[in-house]
């Protein structure tokens, strides 16, 4: 029985559209995480430093997080459709830059150009599932073929780039979304109505500037500290990124349809839920970087075996995804979130654990375990964030739970991975025999430390090995650790906080009045799941 069948009238081309849009978001999914396995094999190909390699990975959430919400706007004026394929397309030529940047400077500006790009498909995406799908049953199980996409994106892609990477050179992964979009560019024409909304609000572009002017330079200083200490560069990036911060948020407060809306942070629902999902992408972002680090050069498992390392955790967060509002029903999203904090705080002091001879088999478990409270924190974030605010605001809220996860990705990424880098270079004990000129690149990071000692004498190699190993290793514990006790105090912020908003099943009762700010939680609840 197909889905038609099932919920009739909808016809076949708004599902041949879903299916569209899915490929899409599909890809999005498996160009996050392709990236992390890749990461070894670019910096011995191009010779990227540990700053380098950080922008690498952070550039992309920061321009897809900025953009975002600009790109919805510019959807309604100049037609979803049109926005939604030509974004598409400049997903595919971006991804073939990326694939064949012959430096790391073009890799970085191939992901500046994918990031732009990719902050077009989501909101065009569902915003032509709500006008394929008017009647909010089929939406609803539109919404989660879409969602699911995603899921499955994340599933396929680290072992699909994995295989790739094992044969193939390392531009190869960006190339797995060319032929995908290329169905989509083709059938997008023919099953996407095209919507325009006339009354679409003006776009703010300076606004979405401010945002970027504001991160990266803050982002900029903080890598250049690590990489040469303190200096007059760095301490004017901090400066200017943070005046340029107070603009941002004032210029927020003054505009009649602000790229954020800072009034909603008077709701105590949604700035701890917001702050939650953000703080959560930002701890485990950064240590999921430095996990599919030590699989494939401290394990020594091939790119394949990387991915497959990922998957019992991906299929654990689907389950617990799935799970969590059956169960908040009954249970209050405090403590569900709560718990689920709990287990990936469990998760990642089983990361603290591992040493270098540990094997996979302990990164495997603590992955899967903390990839188990994810799902939960990630739930009822999203449903707190877009529940708890009025209907008039819905649309501005439903957009920042992914702006938080690509900022707090990137943020997290950009910050604990400088962490890492400095307890890198602390630790590492470089032999006295190793050249002085090959001591900086192997003091920089493990990638350099494995490329020099390809070109040492086994004698000096064992050694240097031994020791960059010893020292990534401290990097990964103390980004753990770090993870660990920020969100256990997380935790008791949320329940202690948030405990009074009632489960679903008592939407019709009001929550125990601890702010008036909070006016209305559980019945926004109750229709966001």
């Amino acid at each position: 029985m197909t889905v038609n069948e099932l919920l009739p009238g909808a016809g076949r081309r708004p599902w041949a559209g879903l299916a569209v849009l899915c490929l899409a978001n599909l890809v999005i999914a498996v160009d996050i995480f392709v990236l992390m396995l890749a990461v070894p094999h670019i910096g011995t190909d191009l010779a990227t430093s540990a700053t380098e390699t950080l922008w690498i990975f952070d550039i992309h959430g920061f321009m897809v997080g900025a953009f975002l919400i600009t790109m919805g706007g510019l959807g309604d004026r100049i037609g979803r459709r049109r926005l939604f394929l030509i974004g598409s397309a400049a997903v595919g030529l971006a991804s073939v830059v990326c694939a064949y940047a012959p430096n790391p400077e073009v890799l970085i500006a191939g992901r500046v150009l994918l990031g732009i790009a990719v902050a077009t498909l989501p909101p065009c995406s569902l915003g032509l599932i709500r006008t394929m799908f008017p009647e909010p049953r089929r939406m609803g199980v539109a919404i989660g073929f879409w969602a699911g996409s995603f899921t499955v994106g994340a599933i396929v892609g680290p072992v699909l780039g994995g295989a790739l990477l094992d044969q193939f050179w390392w531009g190869s992964v960006f190339l797995i979304a060319v032929p995908i979009l290329l169905v989509v560019l083709v059938a997008g024409p023919a099953s996407l109505p095209e919507h325009r909304n006339p009354d679409a609000a003006r776009l703010d572009l300076t606004s979405a500037a401010l945002s970027l002017a504001t991160i990266l330079p803050i982002i900029f200083g903080i890598k250049e500290v690590a990489h040469d200490g303190w200096g007059l560069t760095p301490v004017a990036a901090l400066v200017v990124g943070l005046a340029l911060g107070v603009v941002f948020v004032r210029r927020q407060r003054r505009v009649t349809n602000p790229l954020m809306d800072l009034s909603l942070f008077r709701n105590r629902a949604y700035s701890i839920g917001l702050g939650s999902l953000l703080t959560y992408a930002m701890l485990t972002g950064a240590t999921l970087m430095f996990v599919t680090m030590h699989f494939q050069m401290v394990a020594g498992l091939s790119a394949l075996e990387s991915g497959l390392a990922l998957v019992p955790g991906m299929a654990l967060s689907t389950l617990s995804v799935t799970l969590a509002p059956v169960l908040a029903r009954w249970v209050r999203p405090a403590y569900l979130i709560g718990a689920g904090l709990v287990v990936v705080v469990l998760g990642l002091f089983l990361v603290t654990r591992v040493e270098p001879t540990s094997g996979p088999a302990v990164l495997i478990t603590s992955f899967a375990v903390w990839c188990v409270g994810s799902g939960f924190v990630l739930a009822m974030g999203i449903s707190l964030v877009v529940g708890s605010v009025p209907v008039e605001k819905a649309a501005s809220a439903s957009s920042m739970p992914q702006i938080s996860n690509e900022f707090g990705a990137s943020l997290g990424i950009a910050t604990l991975g400088v962490v890492g880098t400095l307890i890198y270079r602390a630790q590492v004990e470089l032999p006295a025999a190793v050249p002085a000129e090959a001591a900086v690149a192997a003091g920089d990071s493990l990638v350099g430390a494995l490329t020099v000692a390809g070109t040492l004498p086994p004698e000096v190699a064992g050694p240097l090995v031994g020791a960059a190993f010893q020292a990534f290793n401290s990097g990964l514990q103390t980004v753990a650790t770090t993870a660990a006790i920020i969100l256990a105090g997380l935790a008791v912020l949320v329940v202690v906080k948030l405990r009074h908003i009632p489960p679903l099943a008592r939407q019709d009762a009001a929550p125990e009045p601890e702010s008036t700010e909070d006016s209305g939680t559980g019945a926004g609840l109750a229709a966001a799941a």
